[in-house]
C-alpha cells in the first residue's frame, strides 16, 4: 500500500514539473473572433468605449442659448463630489464654477449624501475625456449615465 502511495505521489510530481516546463515556452497564440473587432468599431462609432484614445477636449456650449431649444436626452455627467457635508458640496461646486464658467453644475441630495455633478454630455467618450481632465483637480471623479439637458 505504501508503494502504491509513493508511486502516485511521484507521478503527480512528475506531471506537475512537466506542466511547468511546458508553460515556459514563450510562444503565445491569441485566437480572437472577428466579431469582437467589429463590435469594437461599432461601439467606437457610437461613442461607447472608444478603440483609440482621443485628445481631451473641453465641451463647448452653443453660442446663443436663447435661440436654441432645451431638451432632455439620455446622456452622461461627471460627478466631482459625494459626501454628507452640505457646505463641502457647495464649496466644490463654487470651485468648479470658478474654473469652468460655461459648464453647468448640478447638486443632488439623496439622503444622507450630496452629489455634485457637472456637464451635459451626449456620449460616454466625451464624459470620459472630461473626467480625465478633472482628475487633476478633483478626487473621486466618476461618470454617471442620467438624463441631461441639450440645446438644439
Amino acid at each position: 500500500m505504501l508503494k502504491r502511495g509513493l508511486i502516485v505521489v511521484f507521478a503527480l510530481v512528475a506531471f506537475t514539473f512537466s506542466k511547468v516546463k511546458a508553460q515556459q515556452n514563450e510562444n503565445v497564440v491569441v485566437v480572437k473572433d472577428t466579431l469582437i473587432t467589429l463590435l469594437q468599431h461599432v461601439r467606437a462609432n457610437m461613442g461607447i468605449n472608444p478603440v483609440e484614445s482621443k485628445p481631451v477636449v473641453v465641451p463647448t456650449k452653443p453660442t446663443v442659448r436663447s435661440a436654441a431649444t432645451r431638451t432632455t436626452v439620455r446622456g452622461f455627467r461627471v460627478q466631482i463630489f459625494a459626501g454628507s457635508d452640505r457646505n463641502s458640496a457647495f464649496s466644490e461646486q463654487a470651485r468648479f464654477r470658478n474654473m469652468y464658467k460655461d459648464i453647468d453644475t448640478y447638486i443632488n441630495y439623496d439622503e444622507p449624501n450630496y452629489r455634485v455633478k457637472v456637464g451635459d454630455f451626449r456620449s460616454r467618450s466625451e464624459a470620459n475625456n472630461f473626467m480625465n481632465l478633472l482628475r487633476q483637480q478633483f478626487k473621486n471623479v466618476f461618470v454617471f449615465s442620467e438624463n441631461v439637458f441639450v440645446y438644439q
